[in-house]
């Protein structure tokens, strides 16, 4: 019996896939980079066909290194950058227009709008998310309006719209499948998470038609299967999870007020909220966790936007070094910042602040501030947006986290995981198994095509790497908690 899952983990910059077997170890692993396109100060685009190019390459090269003929992959599980949105025409498949990217603000003003006329408690009230350019719905609105003959296109039924998960799908099944699930839909700002599905009301505000969005489906569900071309033989996909929920699900964080943090491009915290959706009143989105047949889960989440995306900033503009993996040797040539915080506001700050005209600053430069101070501050920055936010999680849920599971590139960094565990005054633990979203999407397919028979097996295979207790004395965290406060005050555009 085939017993392998193919996760297909699209990100913001590489598309991966990951072949895992039965015991959720990783057999083989295909990866390609693609293009990062920057039309305009915090525009953010990728071209659809890259994409979908790059992660098919992938799947392939995956495939190849196992050994494992197609036959012996049970399903396809799709994980996917979440709020990035597509347009496509659906006779051809070509895209109308570049991916706008979950990064973008191009829609600010949009936003801004919706926010003068009042609409910010609606739109938290139907969908748990606050009114931000990050999400897709002002992204496709934008499309429409600026695309010329897009909105006459998309009246008469001729194109299609979807989240990157969508549109490998689309691909996948050769235009047979037009679907979605709950854990993306939801990142639109036009799903009401308490009826799931897409919601008239916000779709006529933002004069989005319906019938270009896809069906919402189960997150872990046989949708159908690949064209034969692509892998030798159909095989059935599985499962569609937005990245940071799939994270939440590889984390086996399925009890209440169970959390994770995942260090990557951006900087995502989820916490398990049960089957009702928490509302927020800290700046955090509400947002369906993932949809197994009938029953939901939701978590509160924390949203940052840059994180590991910093330390390529260091690596590619500044020049610090050739390789991200350079900067934890750099940091520790110092014991501290110096007293230098670095606020990477790049395109704006999200959870708890939601500020989208804010912008990067660094206080606290001396004339004896090096490259290892700003190496230092650069990763500490990640750690404090993390306590920012679990600070507002913690205010929100009443519940006071024992401890905090981690993922993504950026927790192998021993020295980062040590200083958030020392600023949250909580136990970190990080798993031996680092692709918590590519695993997630593994486990959801699996449970949709029988390689795992349910959560308490599947809750069976996490195992612990290392984990960091907290060191620090409280006085000390005070007052670097206290400096950061103070830096991202100045960052916030309003002062």
């Amino acid at each position: 019996m085939a017993n392998h899952i193919l996760a297909l983990d699209q990100g913001t910059t590489s598309s991966r896939a990951i072949i895992f077997d039965g015991e959720a170890n990783i057999v083989a692993t295909g990866q390609r980079e693609f293009r990062q396109i920057y039309p305009s100060p915090g525009h953010v685009e990728h071209d659809p066909l890259e994409i979908w190019g790059s992660q098919i390459e992938a799947a392939q090269e995956a495939l190849q290194l196992s050994g494992l003929d197609s036959s012996d992959i049970a399903g396809i599980g799709i994980t996917n950058q979440r709020e990035t949105v597509i347009i496509w025409d659906k006779a051809t498949g070509q895209p109308v227009h570049n991916a706008i990217v979950w990064q973008s603000r191009i829609t600010s003003s949009i936003c801004d709008k919706l926010k003068a006329d009042g609409l910010t408690e609606l739109v938290q009230q139907k969908t748990g998310l606050i009114i931000d350019a990050y999400f897709s719905g002002t992204k496709i609105q934008y499309m429409l309006d600026t695309v010329p003959g897009l909105r006459e296109r998309a009246n008469k039924g001729e194109v299609l719209c979807g989240t990157v998960d969508t549109f490998l799908l689309w691909n996948l099944t050769g235009g047979e499948l037009h679907v979605t699930d709950p854990s993306n839909a939801c990142r639109t700002m036009l799903f009401n998470i308490h009826t799931l599905d897409w919601d008239e009301e916000l779709l006529k505000i933002l004069n989005i038609p319906r019938e270009i969005l896809p069906k919402v489906k189960p997150t872990s569900h046989v949708y159908g299967n690949t064209l034969p071309q692509h892998f030798g033989r159909s095989i059935p996909v599985a499962s569609l999870v937005g990245d940071q929920q799939a994270a939440t699900f590889g984390q086996c964080c399925f009890e209440k007020g169970t959390a994770k943090n995942t260090y990557g491009t951006g900087c995502f915290m989820l916490m398990n909220t049960g089957d009702q959706p928490v509302k927020s009143n800290n700046g955090l989105l509400s947002t369906v966790a993932w949809q197994l047949e009938d029953k939901v889960t939701y978590c509160l989440e924390g949203s940052i936007f840059i994180a590991g995306a910093v330390v390529q900033w260091l690596r590619d503009e500044m020049k610090f070094f050739a390789d991200s993996r350079e900067v934890e040797e750099l940091a520790k040539q110092v014991e501290d910042t110096g007293g230098v915080y670095l606020v990477p506001a790049f395109v704006g700050l999200g959870a708890p602040h939601w500020d989208q005209d804010a912008r990067g600053t660094i206080v606290g430069i001396t004339r004896g501030t090096n490259r290892s101070h700003l190496a230092r501050a650069a990763l500490e920055s990640m750690a404090y947006q993390t306590a920012d936010v679990l600070t507002a999680m913690s205010n929100d849920s009443g519940i006071n986290l024992k401890f905090l599971k981690v993922d993504g590139g950026a927790c192998a960094n021993n020295m980062l995981m040590q200083f958030q565990a020392d600023l949250l005054g909580v136990t970190v633990q990080r798993p031996q198994i680092l692709e918590s979203t590519a695993l997630g999407a593994a486990f959801l397919a699996g449970l949709a095509t029988g390689v795992w028979k349910d959560l308490p097996t599947i809750s069976k295979s996490w195992a612990l790497d290392k984990e960091f207790q907290p060191q620090m004395e409280s006085d000390k965290r005070e007052q670097l908690y206290s400096g950061w406060k103070e830096a991202v005050r100045r960052t916030l555009s309003a002062t």
